[in-house]
């Protein structure tokens, strides 16, 4: 059998790609001088880092990648996945300007629906139960059977990802990361709440999806293999990545206390000097 090659054109996918690089050109270009603080330069490394986003989410929801995972291998489909969770949501975080970020936020309905849907343990609920209620086999089976069911399960792990990523990585002055207690105790949370749906994907001695079960091999792998391999690509991307915030959050918490009493000094010098300018 062929390898499948199929590129999504659906206009859907394409106009929401470009009306989001559209709209962000717009607000980091003409509108800058509007939106950002007096003479903020453009931010070339962060549009980078947004349209390599937009780019990205194609390559994710658009290339062969998708055809793979919904009719032939359940571990391409987690791959994607992973995609969705782990790389595109801090890639748009960290790609967007904190100041278009908070003009947003600026809007008093907007900033009260974020506060809520930031809060760490309301993001890291929602994601961890829609991402278990996903891989329900009647469920996973209907998103593979059915395109729109199929695009509200991608946006609906999207989503709730990017709020999950939100206490970590934000750049916002208006809900800004959480405390680096918080974010490590967070991070462990979330990695308890993925071994459950591990466990149901790795231990089972039934292939779950009929789907994989049916489908044209495509790989050496049977469909049983494909189905444990996919739990493993999972938690290991859950693990690595994890683990890999857990040292971050360690180190940066570390070097900020101490330097703590360095800024201290440096504080109670700058006030000693502004005390005798005032004097003078």
């Amino acid at each position: 059998m062929p390898f499948p090659l199929h590129w999504h054109t659906e206009p859907f996918l394409l106009i929401t790609i470009l009306f989001f690089g559209w709209g962000y050109a717009i607000c980091v270009g003409p509108l800058r001088e509007r939106l950002a603080p007096l003479h903020t330069p453009y931010p070339y490394k962060q549009a980078c880092l947004f349209y390599a986003g937009l780019l990205l989410t194609y390559l994710t929801v658009g290339s062969p990648l998708d055809q793979i995972g919904e009719d032939f291998l359940f571990s391409a489909h987690m791959v994607q996945h992973m995609l969705l969770i782990y790389a595109l949501p801090p890639m748009f975080i960290l790609g967007t300007p904190h100041w278009l970020v908070d003009q947003w936020l600026s809007k008093r309905i907007l900033h009260k629906i974020c506060k809520v849907a930031f809060n760490p343990a309301f993001a890291g609920f929602t994601f961890t139960f829609l991402y278990t209620v996903w891989h329900i086999p009647t469920l996973y089976e209907l998103a593979l059977n059915n395109k729109t069911v199929h695009v509200i399960e991608h946006i609906s792990m999207f989503l709730p990802g990017l709020c999950m990523w939100w206490a970590l990585l934000s750049l916002s002055h208006k809900i800004p990361r959480s405390a680096y207690g918080v974010r490590m105790l967070y991070v462990f949370l979330l990695m308890i709440g993925q071994l459950p749906v591990f466990g149901f994907l790795t231990l089972s001695e039934e292939i779950l999806y009929p789907t994989y079960e049916f489908a044209p091999r495509i790989t050496s792998m049977d469909p049983l293999e494909d189905q444990i391999i996919g739990g493993l690509i999972m938690k290991i991307t859950n693990m690595l990545v994890s683990l890999f915030i857990l040292c971050v959050c360690f180190y940066q918490w570390y070097q900020a206390d101490a330097n703590a009493p360095e800024a201290t000094i440096q504080e109670k010098q700058d006030l000693a000097i502004k005390a005798q300018h005032a004097k003078l």
